[in-house]
Order: structure tokens, then C-alpha cells, then sequence
């Protein structure tokens, strides 16, 4: 199956069980591997046969920019429902990463992988 690999998205979000991380925004970064045919887009050079990773980011970010959840675990499984709702992905593969979570970790996360 082909990917479309995203890597490294950084978006702000309230997220987090303590309450200083209910009133302010943190930085989370997100990896995706979203599975998909990409020969209709190869053959035709055009971006309608293919699965835009624009829009995918845009409306991501929007969506987690927007959340407030307390777990990263709940923000990836609305994330990549949101996805495979949208777009024509047989499979995601998200990681998120919190990066200030834990001192002296370069950042904390979850990878779940979902399919149709």
C-alpha cells in the first residue's frame, strides 16, 4: 500500500490533567503515515486523484488547535477517525508527541494505527 508520510506537524492545543495545562496552549508534534493508492494521482499528475496532505494538515490543526482533551491518547483517536472520516485512507498511523510533558525527555507520546 502507498503513504503519504507527514512529519513533524507542530500544533498548539490545551491538553493535559493539570490545571496550569487547561489555561495554556503546549506544543504537540504529530508524525502521520496515511495509506492510500496513489497510482490514479501518478498517471494523472493531478491533485483531485490524489489525497491533498495540505487540506489533511489544515484541518487537522484547526481541529486540534480548537480541542481540549486531557489525554494525548483521546486526541489521537479523534485524529485519526477525523482522517479516515474525510479522506480516502485505507490506514493511518498517527504518533503524538507532547514535548513538554516530562523534564528531561526530549517529549512523551502515543502511536495508534486505525483502518477502515
Amino acid at each position: 500500500m502507498d503513504k503519504i508520510l507527514i512529519r513533524q506537524l507542530k500544533v498548539d492545543a490545551i491538553i493535559g490533567i493539570h490545571e496550569w495545562e487547561k489555561q495554556n496552549k503546549q506544543a504537540l508534534i504529530l508524525d502521520l503515515d496515511l495509506s492510500f493508492d496513489c497510482k490514479p494521482a501518478a498517471k494523472s499528475d493531478d491533485i483531485n486523484d490524489t489525497l491533498d496532505y495540505f487540506k489533511v494538515c489544515q484541518q487537522l490543526t484547526d481541529f486540534i488547535s480548537a480541542s481540549r482533551f486531557e489525554l494525548i491518547e483521546t486526541l489521537a483517536e479523534k485524529s485519526a477517525q477525523m482522517i479516515l472520516d474525510y479522506y480516502p485512507c485505507k490506514k493511518v498511523k498517527l504518533s503524538l508527541f507532547k514535548p513538554e510533558a516530562i523534564n528531561n525527555t526530549d517529549a512523551v507520546g502515543v502511536r495508534i494505527t486505525r483502518s477502515q
